[in-house]
């Protein structure tokens, strides 16, 4: 495992306090976030399991798989969750000039809005996800790479950039999965936005833990929402 750390320190909260770690709430409510789809198989699967417990969370889409993957993008539409832009091509944010990297997230940016306003489907009426919410710009950067020029660009053309109070390490190959369970369990609190990724890379340790985090949460009164939901 890396140096970064499963829970966000509060340190790093201030220090970045225009970027959104977690959500201030007296609520029961996680906030359920997936990086890198969509992805065949694995977003579909995540969408099914979703399902099974009434839970909304907010993929963070790669605009390119997004292009390759039209019909998977449009499934999590149809099933009321909330997308942010993850970039176009998945992009490191610290190794490339502000120019470049806003070009980027514009082109994936594009990609999003053109299939939410070329598609036909239909929110359920449970979902706390409308049409007029999914047009809200939500970033997250790829590997959390992003400077502060870049990132005062982005606020300035009205992104909100979703960073994470817990990280599951799903991605990381030396982590087991009882561990990627564990370091969602013991760090997720109310308001806690959660990382996982939809992606062939992390769907061993990622289709362990989800069904387990949603059925232990849900148990004991918690409720799942897009981070839409919050504005």
């Amino acid at each position: 495992m890396t140096l970064t750390p499963i829970k966000t320190p509060l340190v790093a909260k201030k220090l970045f306090p225009n970027y959104i770690w977690d959500i201030s709430t007296t609520e029961k409510v996680i906030y359920l976030t997936f990086d890198d789809g969509p992805t065949p198989e694995i977003t579909n699967w995540t969408l099914d399991v979703l399902n099974q417990f009434n839970a909304k969370a907010t993929f963070f889409c790669i605009g390119n798989n997004i292009e390759k993957h039209p019909e998977i993008f449009k499934g999590i539409l149809n099933d009321g969750h909330a997308i942010g832009n993850h970039t176009h091509n998945h992009i490191k944010g610290w190794t490339t000039k502000a120019k470049d990297y806003l070009k980027n997230i514009k082109d994936a940016q594009e990609v999003i809005t053109a299939q939410i306003s070329n598609s036909e489907f239909h929110v359920h009426k449970s979902s706390i996800v409308n049409q007029k919410s999914l047009i809200i710009n939500l970033f997250r950067p790829p590997y959390g790479q992003i400077t502060p020029k870049q990132g005062k660009k982005l606020i300035a053309l009205d992104y909100k950039i979703i960073m994470w109070d817990v990280l599951s390490f799903d991605w990381d190959k030396n982590v087991e999965q009882e561990q990627c369970l564990e370091n969602v369990l013991t760090n997720t609190t109310a308001g806690s936005i959660i990382v996982f990724h939809d992606s062939i890379k992390a769907s061993r340790n990622m289709q362990y833990t989800l069904p387990k985090i949603l059925k232990h949460f849900s148990e004991i009164g918690y409720r799942f929402e897009t981070l839409n939901s919050a504005y």
